[in-house]
This record gives C-alpha cells, structure tokens and sequence, in this order.
C-alpha cells in the first residue's frame, strides 16, 4: 500500500510540474502572439502614413511647382509654340503615290 502511494504522489507531482510548464508555455506563446499583433498594427499604420506620403508628391499643383522650379518649364502659349510641317520632296511624293492603294471614289 505505500509503495503505491509512493507511485501516486510522484505521478501527482509529475502532473504539477508538468501543467506549470504548459502553463508557462502558454503564458510566453500569448505574449508572443500579443507583440506580433502590435508590430503588425504598427507597420499597417507605417504603410498608410507611406500611401499618403506617395499620394501627396503626386498632386498636380506639386507637379506643376516641380516642373516649373527645378526643370525651368513653362506654359505653351500660341506665341511660344513652333508648328513644324513636313513636305515630301517631288520624287519620293510620286514614289509613294504608286505605292499606296488608290482610295475609293478616286482615280489616280
């Protein structure tokens, strides 16, 4: 009989020790769990403050002041604007009239 309360008393005590251990686990795996939750919140909010960061470079009067300032551009105005046209030279204007299919309801 008290070899079996022997047996007994140190599977009860094995059960402590090992629930307190669980218990320890559990404890440090919360916490674990609870510091990724709030690094993951901090760096959802690091990436929103970035996306209107990345939205505020972007707005046109920001642009437009940029354009102006560091890359000296102006507004075109039909003063300051050049018209360029192309006139082909007389040979290479017959050579690509043969070229091309005629256009309905013309003749060549």
């Amino acid at each position: 009989m008290t070899r079996l309360n022997v047996v007994l008393l140190l599977a009860v005590i094995a059960s402590a020790l090992y629930l307190v251990k669980v218990q320890y686990e559990s404890r440090r795996l919360y916490m674990e769990i609870d510091r990724a939750k709030l690094e993951a919140r901090k760096i959802e909010t690091e990436r929103e403050q970035l996306q209107i960061d990345k939205r505020a470079q972007a707005t046109p009067l920001r642009v437009d002041k940029l354009a102006r300032e560091q890359l000296h551009m102006r507004v075109t105005t039909p003063a300051i604007t050049h018209y360029v046209t192309y006139t082909a030279p007389v040979e290479e204007a017959g050579a690509e009239a043969l070229r091309r299919p005629p256009a309905k309801g013309r003749l060549p």
